[in-house]
């Protein structure tokens, strides 16, 4: 599914296209793409709010296959290896973020379905040590979601300073959020979630959120950090109300709308308001580790390839809950 002009989905911009197969480099796997996720970010490209760095695009960042052919210099991969490809495509290696270890800022970093062609297709290539093993314990489709909504909101929970225990709050519980929620959880943490529908709020609830509630509504209590997955500039400044001194509000999102003015009282004493940046290799192997250790429950909406553009509709205008993924074989 190409899109060769960025506007709204409406007009069902991603078209069905043969297109060449790729062939992988020499330190490239190819493979064979079994499932692809689908979420915001997706949706922030097709429809300009994200600038476009690539046209015509494959888009899709969540990808599950298997490698059907190596490059012939590959030594981590073997042809029939299940392989997961994430948003973060490959860095330089050089830069001053790369040499610190926060390749995620890299200078000339590629990203998946954006700089590259992605996962809404039969086949996608990719350097060998950006492509990782999946735990055994999932699924294709239960651990597609895990290589963007888990892993950004994994490297977003890390970014709060929690660790073990406190009351960390999720405002907005999309894709993401259910599972940084199975995560905290997991760890002992207390849990609020704020959302605009009881559908998602029943979700929560479900998952072990100890409150949920709409953003005006009182929590009873202040959180110790949170997390805001909606791409709304006036929720993360709401949020900074509901934030105890010494507290940290991590923005998750790639884009969101203009934070209004705020008063300094909402960050001071010594809040945080930050944000978080894609991902470092790091933070994917760690993830994948934890969620070896258990089994994330992930509720899955599936579409056949051809039926992106109402998938990702659907995702805009939030008629689904859980993540979205394509079935590409």
């Amino acid at each position: 599914m190409v899109l060769e002009k960025q506007q709204g989905l409406e007009k069902h911009p991603l078209k069905p296209k043969d297109v060449p197969c790729p062939e992988p480099k020499d330190n490239e796997i190819r493979i064979k793409i079994d499932v692809c996720g689908a979420c915001r970010t997706d949706l922030h490209i097709v429809e300009a709010e994200l600038p476009a760095h690539k046209m015509p695009l494959i888009i899709g960042h969540q990808i599950v296959g298997r490698v059907d052919r190596v490059g012939k210099d590959v030594t981590t991969w073997r042809v029939g290896d299940r392989a997961g490809i994430p948003w973060l495509y490959k860095t330089c290696g050089q830069c001053k973020y790369c040499q610190a270890g926060k390749e995620n800022l890299c200078t000339y970093a590629l990203f998946t379905g954006y700089d590259v062609d992605g996962g809404f297709a039969e086949f996608t290539v990719v350097h060998q040590d950006f492509a990782y093993h999946l735990p055994n314990n999932y699924s294709d489709q239960e651990v597609a979601p895990l290589l963007c909504a888990g892993v950004i909101g994994y490297q977003a929970f890390q970014a709060t300073g929690l660790k073990n225990r406190g009351r960390l709050g999720l405002f907005g519980f999309g894709s993401s959020a259910h599972i940084v929620i199975q995560v905290a959880v997991h760890l002992g943490l207390e849990v609020y979630v704020v959302s605009r529908t009881q559908k998602e709020l029943g979700l929560a609830k479900s998952l072990g959120a100890c409150w949920v509630g709409h953003i005006d509504d009182d929590m009873g209590t202040v959180l110790d950090a949170g997390i805001v997955f909606a791409p709304s500039g006036e929720l993360l400044v709401q949020s900074l109300k509901k934030l105890d001194k010494g507290g940290r509000i991590v923005s998750a999102g790639i884009y969101t709308t203009s934070l209004p003015g705020f008063d300094y009282s909402l960050i001071y004493p010594e809040k945080c308001l930050t944000s978080i940046a894609h991902t470092t290799r790091a933070n994917v192997k760690s993830f994948l580790k934890v969620a070896s250790e258990f089994k994330i429950k992930t509720q899955i909406n599936t579409y056949k390839l051809e039926d992106a553009n109402q998938a990702l509709l659907n995702i805009k205008n939030s008629k689904i809950s859980g993540s979205t993924i394509l079935l590409i074989q």
